[in-house]
């Protein structure tokens, strides 16, 4: 597998931006030590007009670069562990909807069709809009909206592994249901998970910038969307104030979908020559 995703180039190119960005992020307090909200300069000023101020300074006197630097790490992190919770919510809820079936299955499933009834980005608004808008809160939103498709998708993976004979096998060897599902099933779902965990991160990336843009960030926090947001007024005459962070999140979130499909062709190469062909 690991030879596979190393032959596909757009997964090492994906890579090697997502490692970029994840060492811009972990280096930013040694680099920009006075942090993103210090005023640096005079606002406004383009970018290379002073020295040490590369992508210049803000409608505050901002440094733009150091924002970017620090708002690496909070779309990071929310990314991250937003969606490992929706995993924890919807890879347990998905397992056992599809490998118990009756009415496990359709009170699960109808649990997860509530969910998806209301678009992803509304909810989330209303989630935010509820709660004091923190990285707590908006992490937890993003979560929230983030699970149903992993739960659907571990479901369907499940009712596929478990009429397979290894499975059969186990239960003649007298091991109860749930051993079989956390030793012999889960396991062999695992494939998929990865590859769209993957994706999830990239999602949940363009969610937290979308409701930072529209206001609902965290104040303490310097984001992405925050900066764009922030800039909107003034994208005609300061056009770098919204450029350089936009330019991050397609940067970031082109990273993690070419290392998705790069996942998903070193996961399942059959489908991958069958594509190709």
């Amino acid at each position: 597998m690991w030879k596979r995703f190393r032959s596909n180039m757009g997964a090492m190119i994906g890579v090697v931006l997502l490692l970029s960005v994840i060492v811009i992020a972990m280096i930013a307090p040694l680099i920009f030590s006075d942090g993103p909200w210090q005023m640096v300069q005079r606002p406004f000023l383009a970018p290379f007009a002073v020295d040490g101020l590369p992508l210049g300074t803000d409608t505050l006197g901002r440094n733009v670069a150091a924002q970017l630097a620090y708002g690496a790490r909070v779309s990071l992190l929310v990314g991250l562990v937003s969606t490992v919770v929706a995993l924890l919510i919807g890879v347990p809820l998905g397992a056992l909807a599809g490998f118990y079936g009756g009415y496990v299955d359709e009170g699960a499933m109808r649990f997860t069709e509530f969910f998806q009834t209301i678009p992803n980005f509304a909810l989330a608004i209303v989630l935010v809009a509820i709660f004091e808008p923190t990285l707590t809160s908006i992490t937890i939103a993003i979560a929230i909206v983030s699970w149903p498709p992993v739960a659907r998708l571990v479901r369907a993976e499940v009712m596929s592994v478990r009429t397979r004979e290894f499975v059969d096998a186990a239960r003649l060897a007298g091991l109860s249901k749930p051993r079989i599902l956390i030793q012999q099933v889960l396991p062999n779902t695992v494939s998929p998970i990865i590859v769209m965990a993957s994706l999830m991160v990239a999602t949940a990336i363009l969610l937290e910038s979308s409701l930072s843009f529209l206001g609902l960030g965290d104040p303490n926090s310097m984001s992405w969307g925050y900066m764009i947001g922030a800039a909107r007024t003034v994208i005609r005459t300061s056009w770098w104030l919204s450029f350089f962070p936009g330019i991050a999140i397609v940067i970031t979130v082109l990273a993690l979908n070419l290392i998705g499909e790069g996942l998903n062709d070193a996961f399942n190469p059959h489908l991958s020559r069958k594509g190709k062909a």
